[in-house]
């Protein structure tokens, strides 16, 4: 029979591995919806962009991997129904909108807006080990970074 100290540290490596899990999820649907923006843009220099994001995302579901193995647990290898139905509502909109490319940036300013209330919502709520909340902390100061450049690539858009 566990003791209660032994059931508090399983639950909390529980939650500690639920919460890295939905974080890998969400970087999971975040790199497929850069790469399908990327594909559906118009403007080279926007194409750039959103490859270089995409590849971002893809270097943060390698980092959070190797935390979910650092704690003898197996990671999430894809994304969620969630991400793949926005995707599909990008697809819709990109199709019934004029201007492709500003209803893309949309959706992903839309993503991103998202991704970073997530990232602080875990931050300000959960008690990350320090080696993991650094890495949260870094993940999330980037993805504010693309939120901002996202906005000014709006401009982008509306030239071509």
């Amino acid at each position: 029979m566990k003791t209660t100290n032994e059931k508090a540290k399983e639950h909390n490596h529980d939650k500690l591995v639920d919460n890295l899990q939905e974080l890998l999820e969400k970087n999971y649907d975040a790199q497929k919806g850069f790469t399908k923006a990327m594909e559906d843009a118009k403007n080279p220099r926007l194409k750039t962009f959103l490859q270089q994001q995409a590849a971002q995302r893809s270097r943060f579901t390698n980092e959070l991997t190797q935390e979910i193995r650092n704690l003898n647990e197996q990671p999430k290898d894809s994304g969620s129904i969630t991400g793949d139905l926005h995707r599909t509502w990008i697809d819709i909109k990109s199709a019934v909108s004029g201007n492709e490319d500003e209803a893309v940036l949309e959706e992903c300013i839309r993503g991103e807006k998202a991704s970073w209330d997530e990232y602080s919502n875990k931050l300000e709520k959960e008690n990350f080990p320090p080696n993991i909340s650094s890495v949260i902390q870094k993940q999330a100061s980037e993805i504010h970074n693309t939120l901002s450049k996202v906005k000014t690539l709006e401009d982008l858009a509306d030239v071509e």
